[in-house]
């Protein structure tokens, strides 16, 4: 048995093998219609998600499965006081695979230690988000083409952003990758992404406060929200929250097959005047990160189609 709470517990062969089943289910959705009958997924979701969720649930039923959802920490035996260890116990005599989403860093992990069946991590806290990453990393191939010989700029909130830490370490292990960091001074990458990870695998990055500066450069952009939920100083979230606001106009010196993304919800920090900007990926990463998600239950209930 086998969780996924980290990118980094999928090897780079493992990634490139999801992408390319994740691509023939594009291509063939009917062949995976029962590919998971009789399967069972629990979605024990301790934080709000409208997507994650619902693609998570979207994907096991498109796999031929059922799903056993809990959306609502409150209506759940963690509000009697249950323990995520047991509540893990629990769920595993009911599924066969268990997704969770949890505010606490380091949740999905305990659940994985507990449970008897695979544990994926939809996020916790402002750790890590390996489905989102998946779901990132095929748009990027399916835009590009390839992983490797991208500049990636990451722009906003990169401190707290979960996404980014995640796609950052993800991107670092395929060749020729240069990274651009936007960000105000106080929500910069933290100093340990760029030690254990951009470093340690010396990729060449720059740190900016300007988003134009680099833009000429630039074959993805990775924007992300400044998270009110991360902030403990509602001052500080109202300071910052408007620091990038894309818009056409600053669009102007980018490249034409520029590829913008966003992990979404987006809140103001991309114009909707860009959304019909062919060069606007977000809604397609949504689409995607469904496949993913059921290129991932295939293999973490090893089922070979």
């Amino acid at each position: 048995m086998r969780s996924v709470l980290d990118i980094n517990d999928l090897t780079v062969d493992e990634i490139d093998g999801l992408i390319a089943v994740a691509e023939d289910i594009m291509s063939d959705p009917d062949k995976y219609a029962h590919a998971c009958d009789r399967k069972k997924l629990a979605t024990l979701f301790f934080e709000p998600s409208t997507r994650t969720r619902l693609s998570f649930e979207a994907a096991m039923y498109e796999l031929g499965g059922h799903v056993l959802s809990m959306s609502d920490a409150a209506s759940s035996s963690a509000s009697k006081g249950e323990s995520v260890a047991d509540t893990a116990a629990v769920v595993s005599s009911y599924a066969d695979i268990i997704a969770m989403r949890h505010p606490k860093e380091g949740a999905p992990r305990v659940a994985s230690m507990h449970a008897t069946v695979p544990v994926i991590n939809a996020g916790d806290g402002g750790h890590n988000h390996p489905t989102q990453t998946l779901a990132d990393l095929l748009t990027i191939h399916k835009e590009k083409g390839r992983l490797g010989g991208l500049t990636i700029g990451f722009c906003g909130d990169l401190k707290f952003g979960r996404t980014v830490h995640s796609l950052i370490n993800a991107m670092s292990r395929y060749p020729d990758v240069r990274v651009i960091l936007i960000s105000p001074e106080e929500l910069k990458l933290p100093g340990y992404v760029k030690k254990e990870v951009l470093n340690k695998n010396k990729i060449p990055y720059v740190e900016t406060k300007d988003l134009l500066e680099f833009m000429p450069e630039l074959d993805i952009l990775y924007m992300t929200r400044v998270q009110r939920e991360r902030f403990f100083n509602e001052e500080d979230y109202l300071r910052l929250k408007d620091s990038y606001i894309l818009t056409p106009d600053k669009l102007k010196t980018a490249k034409n097959d520029l590829s913008i993304l966003h992990p979404l919800p987006r809140v103001n920090e991309i114009s909707v005047a860009i959304d019909k900007d062919p060069r606007a990926c977000y809604f397609k990463q949504v689409l995607y990160g469904k496949y993913m998600r059921m290129a991932l239950i295939l293999k973490l209930l090893g089922v070979d189609v």
